[in-house]
């Protein structure tokens, strides 16, 4: 027989356990570092959404660093990123924290906004 008075729950002592050996921040990446809210990233990944079902993009990666976020787009998994979205919240007072660099290392489009900053790479219908 167990050592455990009748009266107590074993599933009680184990969740207490499991409590106490978790981290306080699970839901951060990284602690002292960048990331993108749940807007941000809903707003990437519907335009990676649209590109993938295009044909054009078939990869990402997203790194959250301690200065910045970076969303970095692949043509293929073995190439270099065709497109990298990076928020860097030290430029948000000066030229926008959002910025849009391509594979050269150009920045095409930079900006306050996210939704601004994405219409360089959301390529709309044309009307002719």
């Amino acid at each position: 027989m167990s050592s455990m008075s009748e009266d107590t729950d074993p599933s009680e002592s184990r969740a207490v356990a499991r409590t106490a050996t978790a981290s306080p921040n699970t839901t951060s990446p990284l602690p002292n570092s960048v990331a993108f809210n749940r807007l941000e990233l809903n707003r990437i990944l519907n335009l990676y959404g649209r590109m993938v079902a295009d044909g054009e993009w078939r990869d990402y990666a997203i790194d959250f660093l301690k200065d910045r976020a970076v969303f970095s787009v692949f043509r293929r998994a073995s190439e270099v990123p065709i497109y990298r979205i990076e928020k860097d919240p030290r430029l948000a007072r000066k030229q926008g924290m959002y910025s849009v660099i391509s594979a050269t290392g150009l920045i095409l489009r930079r900006g306050h906004e996210l939704e601004r900053v994405l219409l360089v790479l959301d390529r709309k219908l044309a009307v002719v």
